[in-house]
């Protein structure tokens, strides 16, 4: 029997000198990712996305950007139990200089994006990146970051 989960995350960038960054996360198991989580109780893919970079990055001043969304899943096994996780993924821009490492990470990085796309482990992750950079790209050329 396959139990489903959903977690929900964000790309978190920020603006150094010019130069978009992006935060990344080293897992404990050694994927290096995105800050994301399971959603608890009630909550709103947003209200998790938020709430994750805030415990995961210990970045508080920062706002989820309108108008993107990307998903990918995958499955793996823990506690006997086959599980399909589906991750739900937003943009954020990050108004700190710096992150907090959790508990949760062994390591946090800002990267540029050539740094962070060669970077991120897992392929969904990464082509999610790839896409949130184009947005990022798009926005800026139409003067909305």
């Amino acid at each position: 029997m396959t139990v489903e989960a959903t977690s929900a995350g964000a790309i978190l960038f920020r603006d150094t000198r010019g130069q978009r960054e992006y935060l990344l996360l080293k897992s404990r198991p050694g994927d290096w990712e995105f800050p994301k989580g399971g959603v608890e109780g009630e909550e709103e893919l947003q209200q998790t996305a938020i709430r994750e970079v805030k415990e995961e990055a210990g970045i508080h001043d920062f706002r989820l950007l309108d108008g993107f969304r990307e998903d990918y899943d995958y499955v793996f096994e823990a506690g006997g139990k086959t599980i399909h996780k589906t991750v739900h993924l937003f943009i954020a821009k990050s108004y700190e200089a710096s992150a907090e490492l959790s508990t949760e990470h062994r390591d946090l990085q800002w990267r540029d994006y050539e740094q962070a796309v060669n970077t991120v482990t897992q392929d969904g992750p990464r082509e999610i990146l790839e896409q949130a950079h184009e947005y990022l790209n798009e926005l800026k050329e139409a003067d909305e970051i």
